[in-house]
């Protein structure tokens, strides 16, 4: 089979295929948050509710809208696959905080805070908008702030500082603590890129 899109077809028929040998009830045993009909499962992401068959891991949201990207139906299929509910203990931890995110600072900074920082920073009315019509809570941190329930039991926060003639725009992105325990740092990667393309999208 020939995919035009390798970045992100490849990933996905990867763990599509895993998907295919998922037990159910394995899932539903690990994830509380997650429905079963007997041919669906049902999901939230950033307030989104999906349907993500099995085992043909087709992924519909049931509001009727368009299909998601594909980071966004792989992220799906990974959570339903290898994450497991881990109780917030009410804290929040940066991406650096985390178990291995010393090693995997740097590029995290260029391909989360700094994306953020300069999509958002110079556009915090915009951003503003965009998180509030994605149902953000406003925070009172930065010179806007927004937390969301990503999935799950598990939150985010982003915070943007408005750049002018001294300093350049900043961000910093918080996690609820059992990021730590129920993501492995590639996916809590993904959540954060996930997070900044469902804003860009709603700009």
């Amino acid at each position: 089979m020939e995919f035009e899109n390798h970045k992100d077809e490849v990933p996905f028929a990867h763990y599509a295929e895993l998907f295919r040998n998922l037990d159910p009830q394995e899932a539903l045993d690990r994830l509380r948050d997650v429905k079963w009909d007997g041919h669906e499962f049902f999901l939230k992401l950033l307030g989104r509710e999906y349907a993500v068959s099995h085992p043909e891991a087709v992924i519909r949201p049931t509001d009727g809208g368009k299909e998601p990207p594909r980071p966004v139906q792989t992220f799906l299929l990974r959570y339903l696959l290898e994450s497991r509910d881990v109780a917030w203990k009410g804290e929040w931890k940066t991406f650096r905080e985390m178990p291995w995110g010393e090693m995997y600072i740097k590029p995290y900074t260029g391909r989360i805070l700094n994306r953020s920082a300069f999509t958002f920073g110079t556009r915090i009315g915009a951003f503003r908008a965009a998180c509030e019509k994605l149902g953000g809570v406003p925070l009172r941190h930065g010179d806007a702030g927004y937390q969301f329930d990503f999935i799950g039991d598990y939150k985010m926060q982003i915070l943007i500082w408005e750049g002018d003639d001294e300093f350049p725009p900043n961000a910093q992105v918080l996690y609820s603590d059992n990021f730590a325990e129920g993501f492995a740092a590639e996916d809590r990667v993904v959540a954060g890129d996930l997070l900044i393309g469902a804003i860009s999208r709603a700009l």
